[in-house]
Parts: C-alpha cells; sequence; structure tokens
C-alpha cells in the first residue's frame, strides 16, 4: 500500500486531539483480541446467565430478551464471557451472513459453545472493536475471506481463523474518545427507546380499561361525562357496516391494509406489487370506510381509508352505517380479545389460511357505545396517544440515522481500500 492509500485511512470527523496524528494503523486483530478459553467447569454460572447474541441488542441475556434459557442439559463446557468481552456468532443474519461480532456490555454469564469468545490486549478498547463491526460493510468484508459456508449454509470457521484477518484501528487513547462518544450515544437511543416502550405499555394499559372486558358491557374506566350512560349496546357487526363492492374509479390513489399502520398508501411501500394495479380491477373505498384484509384480519390487518382509494379485491371494505365511528372500531378491533374473537369466525383448514368474510363478520356481535360522542371521545384519546408514539418514533429514527452519520466519519472508509 503506497502512501496515498493510507492518507485516506484517516476518518472524516476527528478530534481535535488526534488531527495530526497521521493514518490508522493496520493490524492483525490477533493483535487486539485474543481467545478467550475459560469454561463454566465449577458451574459457577446457570440457565438464568445464559447470553445470546443480537444482531440489534448485542449480547442479551435469553430469559430477560427472549422469556427462556435456550441451553443445553449440561453447562459444564459453556464459554464465561465476561464485561467486555467480545462474541462471535457463526449464526447468519440476511444483513450479516458470516455470523456477527458484539461485546458483552452487560453482566457476565455463558454462552454456547457455538459461539467464540475474546477479550482485548493493552492495544484495544473492546466497544471501539464493537462499533468498529456494527458496520455492516466492516463486518462483512472482514469476516468473508474467513469463513468457509458449507452445504447447509453452517459456517466453517476456527474460533482462532476468526483473528487472523487485519483492520485498521487508532492508539488506544483514540479508541476510547471514540467509544466514549458513540456509548453517550447508545445511551440516548436506548432512553428514548424505552421512553417508546413505556408509551407502548400505556397506551396497552389504557385500551384494556376504556373498552370493557370480556363478559362486560361498561368499561372500568370512563369519560365523566359518559358515565351515567349506562351499559354499552350489543349489535351484530352487520348492522355497523355494510359490504362495499364498489368497482375501482380512476384517478385514485391506492392504498394497502397493514397491521401495524393501518391504511397506507402502496407506493410508499418498500415492495413489489404484482397484482391488478389498473382501476377496474381493484375496489373503491371512501373516505372513512373502514378496510380489512380478509386473510390477515384475525392479525390485526384493517385500517380506516384516510381518503377515496383503491384497494385490492381481496380486502373487504365496510361502510359505517351513520351513529358509527370508524376510528373507535378500529381500535376495538385491535384488541387482543377481539382477535380472538375474529378468529373463531374466521374460514380455514389451518391458521395460516384464515379468512373473514363478509357474510361471517356480520354475525359477530359487538359492544360499543351508543351515543357517537363517546365513540368519537375515546377514537381521539387513542389517536393522540398514537400521536405521541408517531413522534417518539420519529424522534428515535433520527438518532440512529445520525449514529450511522457518525460511524461513517468517525472510521476511514473502508470501501475506498481496494488494496
Amino acid at each position: 500500500m503506497n502512501a496515498n492509500k493510507f492518507a485516506l485511512l484517516v476518518p472524516k470527523l476527528r478530534f481535535p486531539k488526534y488531527r495530526k496524528a497521521g493514518h490508522w494503523d493496520r493490524k492483525k486483530l490477533h493483535e487486539l483480541l485474543f481467545e478467550s478459553k475459560q469454561r463454566n467447569r465449577e458451574l459457577k454460572y446457570g440457565r438464568k446467565d445464559v447470553l445470546s447474541v443480537s444482531g440489534e441488542y448485542g449480547c442479551v441475556n435469553q430469559i430477560e430478551f427472549m422469556g427462556r434459557s435456550y441451553a443445553g442439559a449440561s453447562l459444564k463446557d459453556y464459554h464465561v464471557v465476561e464485561t467486555g468481552d467480545i462474541v462471535y456468532t457463526k449464526s447468519p443474519l440476511k444483513k450479516s451472513p458470516f455470523g456477527i461480532i458484539k461485546e458483552n456490555k452487560g453482566n457476565s454469564g455463558i454462552v454456547s459453545t457455538l459461539y467464540a469468545v475474546y477479550r482485548t490486549t493493552e492495544i484495544a478498547h473492546p466497544s471501539f472493536l464493537d462499533h468498529y463491526f456494527s458496520r455492516n460493510y466492516n463486518l462483512n468484508s472482514y469476516l468473508q475471506p474467513i469463513v468457509k459456508k458449507g452445504a447447509k449454509n453452517d459456517m466453517k470457521v476456527n474460533n482462532s481463523d476468526v483473528l487472523s484477518g487485519e483492520i485498521y484501528a487508532p492508539i488506544i487513547e483514540e479508541q476510547q474518545k471514540i467509544a466514549d462518544c458513540l456509548g453517550s450515544l447508545d445511551d440516548l437511543i436506548a432512553a428514548e427507546g424505552r421512553k417508546l416502550e413505556a408509551l407502548r405499555r400505556y397506551k396497552q394499559g389504557l385500551m384494556q380499561q376504556i373498552f370493557p372486558q370480556p363478559g362486560e358491557t361498561v368499561p372500568s374506566l370512563r369519560f365523566p361525562e359518559f358515565r351515567d350512560n349506562g351499559a354499552w349496546e350489543e349489535g351484530k357487526a352487520g348492522s355497523l357496516f355494510m359490504n362495499r363492492r364498489d368497482r375501482g374509479e380512476e384517478g385514485l390513489p391506492i392504498y394497502s391494509v397493514t397491521m401495524h399502520d393501518g391504511m397506507v398508501r402502496r407506493d410508499s411501500l418498500n415492495r413489489d406489487y404484482y397484482d391488478i394495479e389498473e382501476a377496474a380491477g381493484n375496489k373503491t373505498a371512501r373516505k372513512n370506510d373502514i378496510v380489512y384484509n380478509m386473510m390477515r384480519m384475525w392479525q390485526g390487518a384493517i385500517g380506516v381509508a384516510p381518503e377515496d382509494c383503491l384497494v385490492s379485491p381481496a380486502y373487504i371494505v365496510l361502510i359505517p352505517q351513520n351513529h358509527v365511528v370508524s376510528k373507535f372500531f378500529e381500535y376495538m378491533f385491535k384488541l387482543s380479545s377481539s382477535m380472538d374473537i375474529l378468529t373463531s369466525y374466521s374460514r380455514g383448514l389451518t391458521k395460516d389460511r384464515l379468512r373473514l368474510y363478509y357474510d361471517d363478520f356480520a354475525r359477530i356481535p359487538l359492544y360499543y357505545p351508543k351515543n357517537p360522542e363517546e365513540q368519537q371521545r375515546v377514537a381521539s384519546c387513542l389517536s393522540s396517544l398514537d400521536t405521541m408514539l408517531s413522534a417518539q418514533m420519529q424522534t428515535l429514527d433520527v438518532l440512529r440515522q445520525h449514529k450511522q452519520g457518525l460511524l461513517q466519519q468517525l472510521f476511514p472508509s473502508l470501501e475506498e481500500d481496494d488494496s
């Protein structure tokens, strides 16, 4: 490699103290890491201490993260992982087909013998390496020449071979500064993530109180102005919603129904569609109609049309009657208890083939406040929470994008190094 090549391997963004420190050094990974062969022979760690590696969350406790331990019968041969150790899993992911390299930032524990565990030498900082390999390009370009895939897509690589490649790194003091900078950003992202989860839990708990529990006709939490209105009304779904069968009209946008975001414009989704694009081959939905995917209604694939639009002929379009607030019923159908009812009225030999036809949907008994104003109050309350959730998700997205931008600037671009 000539001097010009070395000059490329300087980050675009550098802390003032190191701006004159020159290029990063090319090092074998075994200069920065060595394999830890410490085993759980004395059974210091049990099933509650078994760790896994997640592409998004790094080293995680299996029970805390997945609800159970997937450990084998014996834990004696499991590798011990201390805080700050680097763990390599040979399990491929779509974006990381050669495995994942992550730092254990949590408590000490153990991992299966399918993992490799490494510790840093005196010239390496574990969080620097964790961030280095968090960039998919760095990770994949490093592992690809080392890892050989078997016929069943399994990884053929020795633990020691993983350290045979080369990376670029500055002196440990600069590594520390980079790790601290990105670590503080990770802490902020984690805090905002906890806020998002708290909002989701609050909404879930609120929905359980603002709608009657199964077998009841009055919610446990009701707006003051409606507390004297008595029990909610019972009615068949067919008396609340008519089935719209209007053929598609030219000039209307095409919408799709999603399980998490309701109705969204099809052109906003990053998907390829091979079904009918011509208007006449679709259905028309009018603003405030409820639209559901009859093959996925039991999973919550339902939404309210925000405007006149076209939808797939595989969807059912419901026309709300005059006393019906569509958004209220959209939230109602998202309840877990409602999902159970929708599933029971769906037809199909297996769960993945269930379909909820309109005639079956029309037979479903529903409880709802007869006063449309109460329906609207419930819908508005939950919609305001959704607005907060959406804003919090945008905050997280901005922070994550900011981090990706920092990673690109704090680490030299290896894409430009073709030596």
